[in-house]
């Protein structure tokens, strides 16, 4: 794959602002790991991610404790 297909694809990945809005306390350790993976730490902590399959398996997982939303990449950062 040359540079500038792979400068493309990443142009067109599709991005999520993952935030926390509930609290991991009390909740699953799976729970609690999921949010680790998925880079939130705390209640109001938000990560821009890849959409991706992957991704999407995680959110299912704690659709509770979470606010998913559409990203651009300027958001990235």
């Amino acid at each position: 794959m040359s540079a500038s297909a792979s400068a493309d694809k990443s142009a067109t990945t599709a991005w999520l602002r993952v935030t926390q809005v509930r609290s991991a306390i009390g909740t699953k350790p799976k729970h609690r790991g999921t949010l680790r993976a998925l880079g939130l730490r705390g209640i109001g902590r938000t990560n821009v991610l890849p959409d991706r399959p992957e991704i999407h398996g995680m959110l299912a997982r704690v659709p509770h404790l979470v606010v998913v939303t559409p990203a651009s990449q300027d958001e990235k950062g």
